[in-house]
């Protein structure tokens, strides 16, 4: 996983992956959540992916928008 950079200083977000249809995020509580063009939809999971590697707005997106749509709870 990557280090996701908190340009706001305000996420709860740490770290994420990102896979060809997957993105997995984990917060500082340790919990991993993966999230899928399946389970969130193609054009969210790609919005995810460009907050994600800017640093900033992904956990804002993801309360937003796909919050109990992820695929699985890893951790």
């Amino acid at each position: 996983m990557k280090r996701y950079q908190n340009l706001s200083g305000k996420s709860q977000v740490t770290m994420y992956e990102l896979a060809k249809d997957v993105v997995t995020v984990r917060y500082a509580n340790q919990e991993v959540y993966r999230y899928s063009n399946q389970s969130a939809g193609r054009e969210n999971i790609s919005k995810m992916k460009v907050l994600a590697q800017a640093g900033k707005g992904l956990e804002t997106f993801i309360n937003a928008n796909v919050k109990e749509k992820f695929a699985r709870k890893v951790r």
